[in-house]
């Protein structure tokens, strides 16, 4: 394991990172933060349905192998036994994957005691390590890098138990903290360009994708479309004016909705991006399921940030006009590809801009 990022902070007890090789073909599902419960307070309850159809029917029928990227059991607030039999459905399509050896999965900070399940079906890794034939790819969930998690996380999930759940509180979660999404997010950054690698994380519950997240991605647009509209025809110029608009009014609600100074720091610093870092997203919420996908059976694809959702639920950007969405089926569910490059290109970026 070349890295000293991974001798520091992920777990020693437990072995190197598993291979996968795609390096002569192959297509790869990384999705993460499921946080599967029991009842009202279940926060899968709004994709469940939806993850399992996509799961069954989309990706095991086309002989995707499927890393379910930590943080999949909720096991800070409920119980492994009662967990198992409200999503009885969602592990009968676990046990399809299994069963041909395409199921991978890395521990969280919310399901790390699953080491401790006897009876538990499937092996449990901290890492994951993908061959691309291009460019080495490590998968995990990315709490480590938290001194907090790795130190006090059997305190963490004993207040959230025994307090927050009897009380009918939100977990205190990474997701809502702009500062601790910050440092997972650095040190990640940090050891994909020591290494020369690409790595894969979840935990923040925010999408990344070529080490950008949203709000950078955007700026970046808005710089792409204003370049455009020098050479564009007056009907076009019309159209991408109003993309402007669009994307200036989803940065302000960015803004507000993180802080400030976060907002300022940069995982580059004031060097170009380097896309090394990206980030499946969650499949919670009442908007949909963000997951990355590895597709290495035509040179012309890649890696993707996937959007899945149920129409009439859609995020407002998916309407502007340049997304293609894709039906699925007699299902009400729907994909979207956000965004996508080749795996030759992103190795060349990292290493002509990385360390």
């Amino acid at each position: 394991m070349p890295s000293s990022f991974f001798a520091e902070i992920l777990n020693p007890r437990f072995d190197s990172p598993v291979n996968v090789d795609i390096s002569r073909g192959g297509k790869v599902l990384i999705i993460s933060d499921f946080h599967m419960g029991v009842g009202r307070r279940d926060d899968l309850v709004y994709n469940g349905n939806m993850l399992i159809e996509i799961l069954e029917n989309y990706y095991f029928k086309d002989d995707w192998i499927l890393i379910l990227n930590g943080d999949i059991e909720e096991l800070q607030k409920f119980h492994m036994d009662n967990i198992q039999e409200q999503w009885a459905g969602l592990y009968r399509v676990f046990d399809h994957f299994n069963a041909v050896n395409h199921l991978y999965k890395t521990l969280g900070n919310h399901d790390e005691t699953l080491v401790f399940e006897r009876n538990y079906p499937y092996p449990l890794y901290n890492a994951v390590k993908i061959n691309t034939g291009h460019i080495p790819i490590y998968v995990f969930h990315g709490h480590q890098s938290s001194r907090i998690y790795s130190r006090f996380n059997r305190l963490i999930s004993l207040s959230i138990r025994y307090l927050l759940k009897p009380l009918g509180i939100r977990n205190i979660s990474s997701g809502r903290s702009p500062h601790h999404r910050f440092y997972v997010e650095k040190q990640a950054y940090d050891f994909s360009l020591e290494n020369n690698c690409i790595s894969i994380i979840g935990h923040t519950h925010r999408t990344l994708f070529e080490s950008l997240g949203r709000f950078d991605y955007i700026k970046f647009e808005i710089e792409r479309l204003c370049r455009d509209y020098i050479t564009a025809s007056e009907a076009e110029k019309g159209y991408i004016a109003g993309e402007v608009s669009n994307l200036r009014v989803e940065l302000g609600k960015l803004k507000r909705s993180e802080r400030r100074d976060t907002l300022r720091q940069s995982l580059y610093g004031d060097d170009l991006p380097v896309p090394c870092l990206f980030n499946a997203g969650c499949a919670i919420g009442k908007h949909g399921i963000n997951a990355i996908e590895l597709d290495n059976t035509d040179p012309n694809r890649g890696i993707g940030l996937v959007y899945w959702f149920m129409e009439g639920r859609q995020m407002k950007f998916i309407n502007r006009g340049w997304y293609k969405v894709e039906s699925f089926g007699d299902t009400p569910y729907r994909r979207v590809l956000l965004n996508s490059d080749t795996l030759d290109y992103i190795k060349a970026k990292v290493e002509l801009l990385g360390k």
